[in-house]
Formats: structure tokens, C-alpha cells, sequence
């Protein structure tokens, strides 16, 4: 009998709604260890290995991080990108009022966050940095969103989606016009080419996923050299796939069903073990009481959920946006901090930002703390203000 009941508990853990936030923290702290011991030099040669093929004519080969950050987390967002197109069309964000709260929001959480940076660094070498606290990492605040499992409305995920895919999005656009040293036009061109063949074949009915697919995979080619982050054109592609709001499965729906369990306990697990991967140093924690230091902490932690909050307010007192459904202002919140999770992300910025070693290891150290604190404020609030929800709509699979 004890072995019956032992057999039962993996399946049940993985059909639970907090399991793949459990599976994350999971490999968060392996990855740590793993950086912290005398493993880190053979992980980071690991993670820097060459893998694809390469000639003159086509460029794929790349270390194996890039794989992670821009080939799979690209599936993470054509997932994400799914759920949203869903819920635009049969959903949460069905109405202009609703779909419009998740994109001003993202805009406060920007604009707030960058502005505390700057008022900390104007004028020092460290100014440059302002786009640090901008950021949120969807796939970590999501993740520690599923922790609370139906503790929370259903809306609240979707809110979050929308509100990071949105805050990404500016993210990349700030990265093209700040932080980029070249943007190359031609392939961005080719990109939009292919989009718009998207378009059309969504346009006169093509049900097959696959003519979607392929050309996805040949515009994420394309946006990656064009010198914009590659992951974009998974949320390209979502936008294309056709859906419906009848009961039998579209191809939109159908491949969201198919994708979920992979992102969930492969892609997620892999993204975390290989962007977790941060040796503690000498000097870190006095960074933290730098000018720099200051501002990213402050602008994550504070800046963040600040400015999710106040735009929110704002455009729903205005009558502009309205709250998801059973969602109240403690939700928001909540929400507004774990959008400080910037990690990954405000790491990849930082790199972006300075060329020296030393500021470099302080903000990563101070996006570390930042996001740690951040996503454990926004769970402990939405753990103690959310009580059990009847889910009512068709449930996130992210």
C-alpha cells in the first residue's frame, strides 16, 4: 500500500497548479549551489560551448546559453503569447477596458522604476544603467505566481502575462534604441515579410499549425540578427495562429494544450538552472549601498510595484480599464511586486549597460537581491490577501 501511495505523488505533483513554480525554485537553488562550489568553472564552460552550424551564408552557432535565453525561452513566449490571443478573443481581455489595464500598468512600471535609477545616477558613470530596473522576467513571475495556485482569480495570471509580455516588450525596444550597437534594417525587414506572411495565411483560413511554425522559426532567424532579443517572434507567431470561440479545439488552443507540459517541467527548469548561475564575490553586498546599487534595488522593489499600482488606479478611477474579474487592489499589489522580479532580464541590461567587470558583478548582485525580495513580498501578500477562488473561466496553462 505504501508503495501505491508513494507512486501517486508524482503524478499528483505534477498536475498540481503550483508545480512548476515548486520545480523552479527547485533548480534556482541548484543552480546557486552549483555556482557557489568548485562545479562553477565547468558549468560556465559548459554553458559557453558552441553547439549548430555555421557557413557563409547562414550563422547558427551559438554557445549553449543562447540556445536557452533565446531559442527556448522563444517557445515560453509563443506559449504566453497563446494564452493571451486566447483570452483577448474569449477571455479575461475580451473588452478594450480590460485589455487596456495590463498595457498602462506596464508603462507606470516602466517609467516609475527608471526614473528612481536616474534620480540616483544622473550625472555619475553609472548613469547609463537607468533600463536595469525596468524589466520584469516573466518566466520567474509567473512561476512564483503558480505557487498560489487557485488561491488567486484566474484573471490575476493573465493580468501578468500581459502586463511582462508588454514590459518586455518595451525592454526590447529600449535595448534596439539605447543599448544596441548596430540594428541591422534588412533582416528586420525579411522579419516583418514573413509576419505578414503569417497574416495572410491566418487571414484565408489555413488551419495547419505547421504553415505557422516553419515561417516562425525563420523569423526568429531573421529578428536575431536583426539585433533585437530573438524571443519576440514567439509572441509574433501567437498573434497569427487562428482561434475561435467555439467549443471544439482551435489551432490556437490545440497547440497551447500540446506546449504546456514542456514549458512547464523542461523549458522553465532549464531557464532557471542555467540564468541562476551567479558566484557570490567580494564586495558584492557593499555594492548594494552604492548609488547604483541603490537604484536598482529601489527602483525593482519599490519603483516597480509603485508604478504598476498608481497607473492602474489611475486608468481604472478613470474609467479607462477595469479589474479582472475578482481581482481587488491588494491583488495589484501583490502583482506590482512581483513584477520586480527584473532578473534575467535587468541582468542582460546590466551587462548592456557597463563595460567594466566591477559594476558589472555589483548590479547582477543587486538584481539578485532585488528580485529575491520582490517575489517574496508579492507571494507573502497575495498568500495573506487571497483566500480560495472557484475558477470560473478556462484556467492558464502556463
Amino acid at each position: 500500500m505504501a508503495k501505491l501511495i508513494n507512486l501517486k505523488i508524482f503524478p499528483r505533483f505534477f498536475q498540481s497548479s503550483s508545480a512548476g513554480g515548486i520545480l523552479l525554485l527547485f533548480c534556482v537553488a541548484i543552480s546557486l549551489a552549483i555556482a557557489n562550489t568548485g562545479l562553477a568553472d565547468d558549468f560556465n564552460n559548459f554553458l559557453n560551448t558552441q553547439l549548430g552550424f555555421e557557413s557563409e551564408s547562414i550563422h547558427l552557432r551559438y554557445p549553449i546559453l543562447l540556445w536557452i535565453n533565446d531559442g527556448l525561452m522563444a517557445i515560453f513566449f509563443l506559449l504566453v503569447g497563446l494564452e493571451i490571443k486566447r483570452e483577448i478573443v474569449e477571455g479575461e481581455l475580451s473588452s478594450l477596458r480590460q485589455a487596456s489595464l495590463p498595457v498602462l500598468a506596464a508603462i507606470g512600471g516602466v517609467m516609475v522604476p527608471a526614473g528612481i535609477y536616474a534620480m540616483f545616477n544622473a550625472g555619475t558613470p553609472t548613469g547609463s544603467g537607468w533600463g536595469i530596473p525596468m524589466a520584469t522576467d516573466i518566466a520567474f513571475a509567473l512561476g512564483i505566481l503558480s505557487l498560489l495556485g487557485n488561491k488567486v482569480p484566474p484573471g490575476l495570471k493573465i493580468f501578468l502575462a500581459a502586463l511582462a509580455i508588454v514590459d518586455d516588450l518595451m525592454a526590447i525596444l529600449v535595448i534596439a534604441i539605447f543599448y544596441s550597437s548596430e540594428l541591422h534594417l534588412s533582416y528586420l525587414g525579411y522579419a516583418g515579410a514573413v509576419f505578414a506572411l503569417q497574416l495572410i495565411f491566418n487571414r484565408i483560413g489555413v488551419k495547419n499549425i505547421f504553415c505557422y511554425i516553419i515561417p516562425g522559426i525563420f523569423m526568429w532567424y531573421f529578428i536575431h540578427h536583426s539585433g533585437i532579443h530573438a524571443t519576440i517572434a514567439g509572441v509574433l507567431t501567437a498573434i497569427t495562429l487562428p482561434t475561435n470561440e467555439e467549443e471544439y479545439d482551435s489551432p490556437l488552443e490545440k497547440l497551447e494544450h500540446f506546449l504546456t507540459r514542456p514549458v512547464n517541467f523542461i523549458i522553465m527548469p532549464i531557464f532557471a538552472i542555467a540564468n541562476t548561475n551567479i558566484t557570490f564575490e567580494a564586495g558584492m553586498v557593499e555594492g548594494l549601498a552604492t548609488t547604483m546599487g541603490l537604484g536598482i534595488v529601489l527602483g525593482l522593489f519599490l519603483g516597480k510595484p509603485a508604478g504598476i499600482f498608481l497607473m492602474s488606479f489611475i486608468a481604472v478611477k478613470s474609467r479607462v480599464s477595469q479589474l479582472p474579474l475578482q481581482a481587488n487592489w491588494w491583488h495589484v499589489l501583490g502583482l506590482g511586486l512581483l513584477g520586480g522580479i527584473g532578473f534575467t532580464m535587468s541582468i542582460f541590461i546590466a551587462l548592456l549597460s557597463f563595460s567594466d567587470s566591477a559594476h558589472q558583478t555589483e548590479a547582477k548582485f543587486a538584481v539578485l537581491v532585488a528580485s529575491l525580495l520582490s517575489g517574496i513580498a508579492g507571494y507573502l501578500l497575495l498568500k495573506m490577501r487571497s483566500g480560495k477562488h472557484i475558477v470560473t473561466a478556462v484556467p492558464p496553462h502556463v
